[in-house]
């Protein structure tokens, strides 16, 4: 694609580098851009640029948050006994729409995947077994997608936390096999919150 300038062009390589936006979608956006207010442009970059300097990752858990600490490992109101262990922050979207969990989370940052090149050193679960060690807590849920990849970690994080003295439980199966967590629907995904089972009654499955 020759285009007539080298910032046209930078502008439409950045948009095409995202997931799912190749060369004439990212040309139709900056397009777009070009022909819009420059006062809006340029609050629009400051979005981004806000978005990369103050958005941390929570030092208890790993979500997302504009503080130290996100605002569901402060707040007064959720039981610490419970950590749901998640992939990443849209699973906590998900299962935070049923309305029916009322725990805390722990983010592993991915999954196990050798294919990958992902390791258990790669994710947090040595942050994960301080924790349990560490803080009250009385069960893990283990909440990860119903792929390869998310029973190879389940399993890894059973055989890590096992010897602890906490309660492992996993989502009940209404989640169909190869299913993401983030595209499961919420009456689904809440039932499968509210009848979890002990994860040692998932092996024999």
């Amino acid at each position: 694609m020759n285009l007539p300038s080298k910032y046209l062009e930078n502008a439409v390589d950045a948009f095409a580098s995202l997931p799912g936006i190749g060369k004439r979608t990212a040309l139709r956006l900056t397009l777009h851009l070009l022909k819009k207010d420059k006062g809006q442009v340029l609050k629009f970059a400051d979005t981004f640029k806000d978005l990369i300097l103050e958005v941390k990752s929570c030092k208890k858990c790993h979500n997302l948050s504009d503080q130290e600490i996100c605002s569901i490992c402060q707040s007064p109101k959720r039981d610490t006994s419970l950590i749901c262990v998640v992939e990443d922050i849209r699973d906590i979207l998900a299962i935070e729409s049923t309305q029916q969990y009322k725990g805390i989370y722990h983010v592993l940052g991915g999954l196990i995947s050798p294919m990958d090149g992902v390791g258990p050193n790669d994710l947090t679960i040595t942050h994960l077994e301080a924790r349990v060690k560490s803080e009250q807590v009385t069960e893990v849920i283990l909440a990860l997608s119903a792929t390869m990849e998310g029973d190879t970690t389940n399993f890894y994080l059973y055989r890590k936390l096992n010897s602890l003295e906490v309660k492992i439980s996993t989502i009940a199966r209404g989640i169909g096999i190869g299913d993401e967590l983030e595209y499961t629907d919420e009456i689904t995904l809440g039932k499968s919150i509210l009848n979890r089972l002990p994860f040692e009654n998932s092996l024999t499955n």
